[in-house]
């Protein structure tokens, strides 16, 4: 009498292969993930200096009397008599944020001459200029720091642009991103 074995199942052999077939998968995909991450947070980081930029803007015109606000959490209080802030409360929950792998900074040196504005700020507070920036939370593996300042345009370089970066005019080092 002959046996026959019925297949009810994976062999151990077939289990084994599917398994090195993925590992082999993931070793493709991973570094390619990395990168959209990256690439991702940079955007991120783009779009917040550009709602940065326009708050400002914003701000000079028609509460700081062509003054800019000195930081993020001033952007964020709300003007008298308005429902709405410059900037978004994900922005202005401090001086120094944390957003998609990138830690953005603003600061604008007080002007002594500038008036008080509508959101609060007192006299002398606010600066004639401003800038910000966005440096990446592991700068080993990602090279992309960004700028920006009065002038509303944003520089990338591949060290901190934020130190350098002037109130107003081009930085020493970096290039426009168009």
């Amino acid at each position: 009498m002959i046996m026959i074995r019925k297949r009810n199942g994976f062999a151990l052999i077939d289990l084994i292969f599917t398994i090195g077939i993925i590992g082999v998968l993931c070793t493709i995909a991973l570094p390619r993930l990395l990168l959209a991450k990256q690439s991702a947070g940079a955007a991120s980081a783009i779009g917040a200096l550009r709602a940065i930029n326009s708050a400002q803007l914003t701000f000079a015109l028609t509460c700081g009397a062509g003054f800019y606000a000195p930081s993020l959490t001033s952007l964020g209080t709300l003007p008298v008599g308005s429902n709405a802030a410059f900037l978004t409360g994900s922005l202005t929950t401090a001086d120094t944020v944390d957003r998609a792998n990138y830690t953005i900074t603003m600061s604008a040196v007080p002007f002594a001459g500038a008036p008080g504005s509508c959101n609060g700020l007192a006299g002398g507070a606010a600066g004639a200029g401003f800038k910000a920036g966005a440096d990446p939370d592991d700068p080993a593996n990602n090279h992309r720091f960004f700028a920006t300042n009065a002038n509303g345009m944003i520089f990338e370089d591949t060290a901190t642009l934020v130190a350098a970066m002037p109130e107003v005019g081009e930085p020493a080092a970096g290039h426009v991103l168009k």
